[in-house]
């Protein structure tokens, strides 16, 4: 519970270090380069893998990918507001039955009234935003596509994730490996496309001083549900991650000045009380 909680926490903050002032695809670059720098000597201080993980590494590389890939679209045209509850709300439901279908878990009928509660709280807000933000009313409509889509990664990586970490001997293997090799795609993409052109002449320090601080927070939020979901049931650590949401527009209100009114506070003491039925209800 712990773990999933500090993961919620840790993945609002990195969701908004990826979504300010910054592109939002700079800000992921820079962040796996920093992932690729501090991962490399981690290599060094845990068992190699076994052989059967390698082709496990390889569906993570795809799968992050694509998931990075549209998060940066569907940041670049929403509010992170609008398009973070989407994201997460989307998540949590595919994999309850993703660990249903994978890992043989069964939530109880109190733990599915929880979840039907958190993700009320999670889509009304999402509901209320579309109707109700000002900013960037032009790309809602398809950066809410873009995050629905996103959202069914999320599910994708949790349980795909989770079914890594518990095939591997040695958890901080499997972990110092997959930041390592997960990493690479944006360096490459921005080094062999066209889209390395958005780096010149922007300066570098802020956005190296971002990616640091969004390489070291993504070690504690993925790495941190990747262990609850080795040590406990995956569907309902993914659960009480998306407890994120209410973090986030806590730190859209107070950090990216958006804004956050009485109704919306409702709607996040909603997905808190799905959580905790969740959790206590099993």
């Amino acid at each position: 519970m712990v773990l999933a909680l500090l993961a919620a926490f840790l993945h609002a903050i990195f969701g908004a270090l990826q979504k300010g002032r910054h592109d939002p695809w700079l800000s992921r670059l820079s962040i796996d380069v920093w992932l690729v720098v501090l991962s490399l000597p981690l290599l060094f201080l845990v068992p190699v893998p076994e052989a059967h993980m390698w082709p496990i590494f390889a569906g993570a590389i795809v799968i992050h990918f694509t998931y990075k890939s549209l998060q940066a679209m569907a940041y670049s045209r929403g509010a992170y507001t609008v398009v973070y509850p989407v994201v997460r709300g989307a998540g949590p439901l595919f994999t309850v039955i993703g660990a249903w279908v994978i890992f043989g878990e069964v939530f109880t009928p109190v733990q599915w009234l929880g979840l039907g509660v958190l993700l009320a709280g999670i889509f009304g807000l999402a509901v209320y935003n579309l109707i109700f933000l000002v900013s960037a009313r032009e790309t809602l409509v398809p950066a809410l596509g873009l995050a629905a889509i996103t959202g069914l990664f999320v599910a994708l990586y949790t349980t795909y994730d989770a079914y890594g970490i518990r095939a591997s001997a040695d958890p901080f293997t499997f972990l110092a490996w997959f930041f390592f090799l997960t990493a690479f795609d944006f360096p490459l993409l921005f080094a062999l496309t066209p889209m390395g052109a958005r780096i010149s002449g922007l300066p570098l320090r802020p956005l190296l001083l971002r990616g640091l601080a969004g390489a070291l927070v993504a070690y504690g939020s993925f790495g941190a549900v990747m262990l609850a979901t080795r040590l406990d049931k995956v569907g309902q650590a993914a659960v009480l991650r998306e407890t994120s949401t209410v973090f986030a527009a806590v730190i859209g209100w107070l950090v990216l000045r958006e804004t956050v009114g009485p109704r919306r506070i409702a709607l996040m003491a909603l997905i808190a009380a799905g959580a905790v039925i969740v959790e206590f209800g099993g």
